[in-house]
């Protein structure tokens, strides 16, 4: 068998932001969002993107999509590098990347009906289109993600939650993209939606050989919809691996403290499991832990985890993992 094709590569991403004080908003410390982060996403794929709240999962995807530019690393889709490209040459490329936001209630404009947000890339990229194919093209969207085409002349307010989560993954699609940024595309709305929008996720990926990088707090709807799991701490990717592997053999003590707060439908597994409590906060990217980020919580720590930052080591094939104690 052959090996998957990376669509997108991703090498010591960096993304830091400046924090300014004083009358003359001179530039004080920075926040390290993201620090040195390394992955791939293959074609078709789904790559799930997991962690706390604050540890950089969003800031990855926007920079990766260049709506945040990189302080440094490379970002390359399809082999061109989306870093380095600026004015014209960055907005033609931004047909092929795209992204379905995490609040459908704040990302559709509420000025604009259903028919206009969804055309509205069309208008910008296919200015060659006729205003009724323009139409007939948001029509097809609309049924594409389970929408009625009468909508096209309502606006955002007339819908729930879960209807604008469609609206906007419609607009995602009407350029025809071949990867997709989902941004925790469930986290707002209610869980018995949350379902209905990752199936028509799944759908559309088959049917139209999209590839997701999918962005989650929620491990076990990333344990259904990805292929690959990525677990990311304080600006860092510490392990990823295929999903099954991932969740059954985790082996960074992050990971198997995050597995262990799933909880499990079977009573007596749940009752016989040992959870992991991991003492103290989440330490402050403005000034992150010396050798590993995860030492100030880590219930393995050592004298090693204080003055070496681990790599990212291929423990097994296709399992990757930094943490000093996997060799």
């Amino acid at each position: 068998m052959t090996a998957p094709k990376a669509l997108v590569e991703v090498k010591d991403l960096k993304k830091y932001f400046p924090v300014r004080k004083g009358i003359f908003r001179r530039e004080t410390v920075q926040v390290k969002a993201v620090d040195g982060v390394t992955f791939d996403v293959f074609e078709r794929e789904t790559l799930g993107l997991v962690g706390e709240s604050g540890c950089g999962k969003s800031t990855t995807g926007n920079t990766i999509l260049r709506l945040h530019k990189p302080t440094a690393g490379t970002v390359s889709y399809d082999g061109v590098d989306l870093s380095g490209l600026q004015g014209e040459e960055l907005r033609q490329m931004r047909q092929h990347v795209q992204m379905i936001f995490q609040n459908p209630y704040a990302s559709l404009n509420p000025r604009l009906t259903v028919g206009q947000i969804v055309a509205e890339p069309l208008h910008t990229f296919r200015s060659d289109m006729s205003s009724r194919e323009r139409e007939e093209k948001v029509q097809e969207l609309l049924r594409l993600v389970g929408l009625s085409p009468a909508f096209i002349n309502r606006y955002p307010h007339e819908f729930s939650g879960g209807q604008r989560q469609r609206i906007g993954i419609a607009r995602a699609l009407a350029l025809e993209p071949a990867f997709i940024v989902c941004d925790e595309p469930i986290a707002a709305l209610d869980v018995s939606i949350q379902a209905q929008v990752v199936n028509l996720l799944r759908r559309l990926q088959k049917q139209l050989g999209l590839t997701y990088l999918f962005i989650s707090h929620d491990l076990s709807m990333v344990r259904y919809i990805s292929d690959r799991v990525a677990v990311m701490y304080l600006g860092k990717i510490v392990e990823i691996a295929e999903k099954k592997t991932l969740y059954h053999d985790p082996l960074h003590p992050y990971t198997q403290s995050l597995l262990s707060a799933v909880p499990v439908a079977d009573p007596k597994r749940e009752r016989s499991r040992q959870r992991i409590i991991l003492k103290g906060d989440v330490p402050s990217p403005v000034n992150p832990p010396q050798g590993c980020n995860f030492n100030t919580r880590c219930p393995l720590v050592f004298d090693r985890c204080f003055v070496e930052e681990p790599e990212l080591r291929e423990a097994a094939p296709g399992h990757w993992c930094a943490c000093h104690l996997v060799e």
